[in-house]
């Protein structure tokens, strides 16, 4: 193969990487705080893609030019919002059902993706059509030999780690992380040292949804598209990357999110027909998950139900 092509095969899957470790942050945060597999996840990010872009025709109205200044109250916009909206899904859905059988936590937030899946559908104008996403950062590129990089990925893919960076800093770091683990670990001793459980869970899903309306924006300004369907195979391809990895897990979600990833790059190298990388990883995770049931770093905690 031509090594100006596999190069860009690796950062395409980088890219990919990235986005994908974002979305699988968020259910490992959700897991690891309340045991909560969170199915409306991937709906939460399309939602935020939509978000950023209704922000931007609002501050394109108000006659900002500036595609920094776009960019900034596009990104900011949807991660304040749907972290506002995150935490409204945990405060009224999430924890009255909180000692309810799982599969009623299960079925609930699958329910209320399909809300705001069918929401935006019906509700936005055409909203049953891919929209562009406008092109925001710089669309020059770079040459390194037969490799050409550009400006836009790079960008994207330092926004994306660095997000997941900070996530990791603010868990391992910080007072408020230590509040977080503390109740995963153990929720009920943390309440009687006089932590307040509603107020860190509410924190930590509107943590993990802003981080996936940062994933959502990410992907459409690297694709220039978004639709009211995205969230579907992102939220599974995120969901089951924070498996693979190891559900709870916060380096465990990073690492089988670029898994993940390497397992699409494989597959579109391989095979001619580009659809085919979605079987072919998936058919590895299978393989990876019958191997290792718990993860490839188990999570290291009481059982969970």
């Amino acid at each position: 193969m031509d090594l100006s092509l596999l190069g860009q095969y690796v950062l395409n899957g980088l890219m990919l990487g990235t986005i994908y470790a974002m979305v699988a942050v968020g259910f490992t945060l959700f897991f690891g705080v309340l045991d909560v597999i969170k199915f409306s996840h991937g709906d939460v990010l399309m939602v935020g893609a939509f978000t950023g872009l209704v922000a931007y025709l609002g501050l394109s109205a108000l006659g900002v030019q500036s595609n920094a200044l776009l960019t900034l109250g596009v990104m900011l916009s949807a991660v304040l919002l749907i972290a506002l909206l995150g935490a409204a899904l945990a405060r009224w859905l999430v924890l009255p059902l909180r000692g309810a059988p799982p599969i009623n936590l299960l079925l609930i937030t699958l329910m209320a993706g399909t809300v705001l899946r069918e929401a935006i559908r019906l509700f936005y104008p055409a909203g049953a059509n891919p929209k562009p996403f406008p092109r925001l950062l710089p669309a020059d590129s770079v040459s390194f030999g037969a490799l050409t990089l550009r400006f836009d990925s790079a960008i994207l893919i330092a926004l994306g780690l660095a997000s997941i960076v900070a996530v990791h800093l603010l868990v391992t770091r910080t007072r408020l992380g230590l509040a977080i683990r503390a109740v995963a670990q153990d929720s009920e001793t943390a309440q009687v040292v006089g932590m307040n459980f509603q107020r860190i869970v509410l924190v930590t899903f509107a943590i993990g949804s802003a981080l996936a309306a940062l994933a959502g924006v990410t992907a459409g300004l690297y694709y220039n598209e978004i639709n009211f369907g995205m969230g579907l195979l992102l939220g599974v391809i995120g969901f089951s990357a924070a498996v693979v990895g190891g559900l709870g897990n916060l380096y465990g979600a990073i690492l089988g999110g670029f898994l993940f990833a390497g397992l699409q790059t494989l597959g579109a190298v391989w095979f001619a027909v580009p659809a085919y990388k979605d079987v072919f990883a998936f058919a590895v995770v299978i393989l990876v998950m019958t191997w290792r049931p718990t993860g490839l770093i188990a999570e290291q905690s009481a059982e969970r139900v």
